[in-house]
């Protein structure tokens, strides 16, 4: 399994996505508080972190990064050593990403002409609509009639 991505991570824990987000937040919380499988060595599991300490601090810190890659390395290691957890975190990792975290890029660029009119850069647009009027064209000069 890739590690889950830091600045969705990071994104979750500082709130993005509105409500949606928050509700993948809890779910990533629920399923790291749960035991580790018990099938494992109960030594390994001892030795490995459960989450529960980078997820606390990262919601403490959302903007910083390395809190957001520690979290993200906890999960990993968690889920190559407890298939349980590499299951349910593979299935939240799938909701989680349908949150619009605004972690994309945007490439905008007006180059040469000349324009005559609103220009919208941005991303993920809706619902937008213009009330402008059209452009004016140059008044011909009187003629001598």
């Amino acid at each position: 399994m890739n590690p889950v991505s830091v600045g969705l991570l990071a994104a979750l824990a500082g709130g993005a996505g509105g409500e949606v987000g928050r509700q993948a937040w809890a779910g990533l919380s629920a399923l790291v508080r749960r035991p580790f499988q018990r099938g494992q060595d109960a030594a390994v599991g001892r030795a490995v972190s459960s989450g529960e300490a980078e997820l606390a601090r990262l919601e403490h810190a959302p903007a910083d990064p390395a809190r957001a890659q520690a979290l993200s390395t906890a999960l990993a290691v968690r889920a190559a050593l407890d298939p349980d957890f590499q299951t349910g975190l593979q299935r939240w990792l799938e909701q989680a990403r349908l949150v619009r975290t605004g972690d994309g890029e945007v490439h905008n660029e007006i180059k040469g002409g000349t324009f005559h009119g609103p220009a919208v850069l941005g991303r993920d647009f809706s619902g937008v609509s213009f009330t402008t009027p059209p452009p004016t064209t140059p008044s011909s000069p009187p003629t001598d009639d």
